[in-house]
């Protein structure tokens, strides 16, 4: 048992007798309730020595946690906190804890430099923000994407606890083209984030193909122990969706070069905040920009071009352009219809 978790208990022990103002507590009274909640919690029987909780309630009075509990002992005999209204939970974090807490931030930052922490560098401004106004009562500098009705956030960690201990899983599924859900066994390989939702990818046991299933449309799944787990081989994860804008792909796809112009106006947006890691700037002139991008072609880049509206025009290559055009023509004629 951890000696830092056993005195956190009589803290919080003490803590407990100190701040009830209806009866009086002696030495004795503090030891016997400390006493009781070691055994409760930890199941310890020996109980606290007296110069223990003597020790505590010396530490808990000094800077040295920061607790600075302003105990006093009243007629000689009988322990409380001066102020009736503290409580070492109610206590802000010291400065000690506060620059050691930006030092462990200030490494994170400096690990972020490396490739290997890309994904990391929005939980260490989090980490800094919450900290700075935590700590100083300041305003919120930074907000985050966020979508509080997203479903299956909560099967990020199980999910991603198997698939870092390669466990099999029985997972229940409806897809938003089903009528009914349907189980199957699936091995897990990677957890995708794209725009805010997530994305497991895997292979079913009775399919060879990878499978990408929205962690939304999950219903239930469970880890089965008894079940080998199957490696995929030949695919290298962390490189799958280089050539990707969003999540749908299949291992046979391959990346087309898309040429794409973009008008004057928007050229300064695209050039600042790239459609995709591989785009390039081909020609620049009083019309706009030309630029190439190197991805699979899918629903999702579709849905990236389409978002520029009239602002973007596919050059290359036609089964991209000629799928663009079809939908923009159906949007037409939506707004060509009656109501």
């Amino acid at each position: 048992m951890s000696a830092n978790k056993l005195a956190l208990i009589r803290y919080k022990s003490i803590d407990e007798c100190l701040k009830n103002r209806f009866r009086k507590w002696t030495l004795d009274d503090l030891i016997e309730h400390v006493s009781n909640a070691l055994y409760e919690y930890e199941g310890i029987e020996s109980g606290v020595s007296k110069r223990t909780i003597q020790a505590d309630i010396q530490l808990m009075r000094s800077d040295k946690i920061g607790y600075n509990a302003p105990i006093v002992v009243q007629d000689k005999k009988y322990y409380t906190y001066e102020d009736a209204a503290y409580s070492i939970s109610n206590t802000p974090i010291n400065n000690a804890d506060v620059e050691k807490m930006k030092e462990v931030v200030g490494v994170l930052k400096h690990l972020n430099g490396f490739s290997y922490f890309d994904e990391m560098s929005d939980l260490i401004t989090r980490l800094e923000n919450n900290l700075n106004k935590s700590t100083k009562q300041s305003k919120n500098c930074i907000q985050f994407e966020t979508n509080k009705l997203l479903k299956g956030i909560q099967h990020i960690n199980p999910l991603y606890q198997a698939i870092l201990h390669e466990r099999a899983l029985l997972i229940e599924y409806k897809s938003f083209k089903a009528n009914e859900a349907s189980q199957q066994i699936y091995y897990p390989y990677l957890l995708k984030e794209y725009r805010n939702r997530w994305f497991l990818i895997c292979k079913p046991k009775k399919k060879p193909q990878l499978m990408t299933l929205a962690l939304d449309r999950i219903l239930e799944f469970q880890e089965l122990s008894n079940e080998r787990f199957a490696e995929h081989t030949g695919v290298n994860f962390e490189r799958y969706f280089d050539d990707l804008v969003g999540v749908t792909k299949s291992e046979k796809d391959r990346p087309s070069k898309v040429i794409l112009h973009v008008d004057t106006y928007n050229a300064p947006y695209v050039l600042t905040k790239p459609i995709h890691p591989s785009q390039a700037l081909l020609k620049q002139d009083e019309t706009g920009i030309l630029i190439r991008i190197d991805v699979v072609l899918n629903f999702e880049l579709e849905r990236e071009i389409l978002g520029f509206g009239e602002s973007i025009k596919v050059m290359s290559p036609k089964k991209l352009s000629g799928s663009i055009k079809r939908r923009l023509n159906k949007a037409v004629k939506k707004y060509s219809e009656e109501v």
